[in-house]
């Protein structure tokens, strides 16, 4: 079945008069995030938290001369989120947390365990404790379709995160904050990504381009659909869901074959702590998923929490053996979605 492509354009969050707080906020999903925000909502204060001044510095050069007049509303944080202290500092007055910080290249992370778990896992438990300490009103963090049934150490350790956002809202008491995940596969042409590597191949006059198992299968999302996809995930949130979205899988060689149908392919073999298929929703989690439109949730199991708000949005409970898996998916990228996805023209 050829892919559709979903806006996610359930209705979001009024953010004006707001604070919004971003980690990780020079990534490539933060800085959609920051113009998203800038162009359709203007909170009263955004705050960019993250370790690289010189990425700051680019990016606050570059939002002032797409948004002007809207530059005073940004804010810049220099702070890592396993400084908990610099954390706090930065969650002043803020109401909305969006948590993008992790480490998630995947062979980085296997070599460097120890800095993984720092990052990652007491990463986000320091959000969490701000979050609380600051009486913040909702906090969403990323994750990835890596920590689903995870072989390597970053999909363990997102699914660590996962488990700690979901649980603090055992944490909130009478300050009422809200934890929730969103979980969601490859970003097309976000940095790392395969889609720019591939492309500078391509540019470079490569002979051919590398793919590590011809079978390999992967789920793959827009920066746009992400940003949607977390804002509206934002509103409809009750705090310990996570959320999944509908999305379609590509074979690695279609991929390549869209981006360059005349060169060959060279097999390379799959690198330490990768899948030949990703899953975003296993078996196990099937009798906790309810199914929208647009998305799946699957919900927490806390005593008393009940389901209401997403009955009310139509939501259905899958079958008990449902599985949402890159290669048995009912929706499929081709080279013409692809190259349209990407603002390409057909290769």
């Amino acid at each position: 079945m050829t892919a559709v492509y979903r806006k996610f354009d359930r209705p979001t969050i009024d953010f004006t008069g707001k604070s919004v707080l971003v980690t990780g906020g020079t990534g490539s999903f933060a800085r959609a995030f920051v113009d998203t925000l800038l162009s359709q909502n203007a909170p009263r204060r955004l705050v960019v938290f993250s370790r690289d001044e010189q990425k700051q510095d680019v990016m606050a050069r570059e939002v002032s001369a797409a948004h002007p007049g809207l530059a005073d509303r940004m804010r810049y944080f220099i702070g890592d989120v396993r400084d908990l202290s610099r954390l706090e500092l930065a969650m002043r007055e803020i109401d909305y947390v969006v948590h993008a910080a992790a480490i998630k290249i995947i062979p980085i992370a296997e070599y460097n365990p120890f800095e993984t778990i720092l990052t990652n896992v007491h990463g986000a438990e320091n959000v969490v404790k701000a979050a609380l300490r600051n009486k913040v009103s909702r906090v969403v963090a990323l994750s990835t379709d890596k920590a689903a049934n995870p072989i390597n150490l970053y999909g363990a350790s997102k699914l660590a995160s996962d488990k700690i956002m979901v649980a603090a809202n055992n944490l909130s008491g009478s300050h009422g904050t809200k934890f929730s995940v969103v979980r969601y596969g490859n970003v097309i042409g976000s940095r790392g990504s395969v889609v720019p590597f591939f492309d500078s191949l391509i540019k470079k006059g490569a002979k051919a381009l590398p793919i590590t198992d011809p079978r390999m299968t992967r789920f793959w999302i827009t920066l746009e659909q992400g940003v949607q996809f977390v804002l509206s995930s934002l509103a409809l949130m009750n705090g310990g869901e996570l959320f999944v979205p509908k999305i379609p899988s590509m074979k690695m060689t279609e991929l390549a074959r869209a981006m360059a149908p005349d060169l060959p392919h060279e097999i390379v073999g799959i690198r330490p702590g990768e899948k030949l298929h990703e899953v975003m929703i296993t078996e196990d989690d099937a009798r906790l998923t309810l199914e929208l439109d647009d998305r799946y949730v699957i919900c927490p199991q806390f005593p008393g929490w009940k389901s209401e708000h997403l009955a009310k949005a139509g939501a259905k409970p899958v079958a008990e053996d449902f599985r949402y898996s890159s290669e048995i998916n009912k929706e499929w990228l081709d080279a013409a979605n692809l190259n349209g996805l990407i603002g390409r023209k057909a290769a």
